[in-house]
């Protein structure tokens, strides 16, 4: 990696790190702290990995990896920091950065497509145990607002209680959606990240396989965008006069 990028990298680590330091970054504990939201979106390691945004998520990993070089006995700290700030952040902070890190520690295009394709699996493994906590909580909601429906058509409806409902309803909406967007955005990284590598020569095996593998990561989330998009439907439906 360049001098240059090796800079920029570790003033970009520098100031997303100073931000959570100092309470100044809008984080996904933001997001899911203090609203209504069910329990099963906002609690556990793949509620707040996919409501922080790629620099945020960064700022979250590199924070305590430069901690740690700054305690070592290293004779080149602004080193480590820079390679380990890179290796927290993945794909989180880009595809440019994130392949001058692959590139870096896998010069064989094939060793290097590998570990690429490993970490597309670990984010889709991620999609898919966070999609199966979303269909359980779109499930009750969807039972939720067809009782309210019910409800609202006998005139046996109670106001104060179908708005908690619907206010849940709404925030688990906003969680969902924002979830969607950031893992949309590392899929993007990871398409930008392939399309590199095969306009830079690559191709075989290791390349078709990773394509499958952002193919599968696609496909996981365009199941979860149509659940979520089932639910916001059922969601309008409902007025309260």
């Amino acid at each position: 990696m360049s001098v240059f990028k090796s800079t920029r990298l570790l003033s970009v680590l520098a100031l997303s790190t100073s931000l959570i330091l100092t309470g100044c970054a809008t984080t996904g504990s933001q997001l899911l702290g203090g609203s209504s939201a069910d329990e099963r979106l906002t609690r556990g390691e793949d509620a707040s990995f996919f409501n922080r945004s790629g620099l945020q998520a960064c700022a979250a990993g590199a924070a305590i990896s430069i901690a740690a070089c700054m305690l070592t006995n290293s004779s080149n700290k602004a080193a480590c920091m820079v390679v380990a700030g890179i290796a927290a952040c993945g794909v989180a902070l880009g595809a440019n950065y994130y392949l001058d890190q692959r590139r870096s520690e896998f010069a064989d295009t094939n060793e290097r497509l590998q570990a690429i394709t490993g970490d597309v699996q670990a984010d889709t493994q991620r999609i898919m145990t966070r999609t199966e906590a979303a269909k359980a909580v779109i499930s009750d909601d969807k039972k939720a607002i067809a009782l309210l429906q019910k409800n609202i058509k006998s005139n046996e409806l109670d106001i104060d209680k179908a708005e908690q409902e619907l206010s849940q309803i709404d925030s688990n909406l906003k969680i969902l959606n924002n979830d969607l967007k950031n893992m949309n955005s590392r899929l993007t990284n990871f398409e930008e990240v392939a399309a590199k590598e095969r306009a830079d020569g690559a191709s075989g095996r290791s390349l078709q396989t990773l394509d499958k593998e952002i193919s599968q990561m696609r496909s996981q989330i365009a199941f979860l965008q149509m659940e979520v998009d089932v639910l916001y439907n059922a969601r309008s439906a409902i007025t309260l006069g």
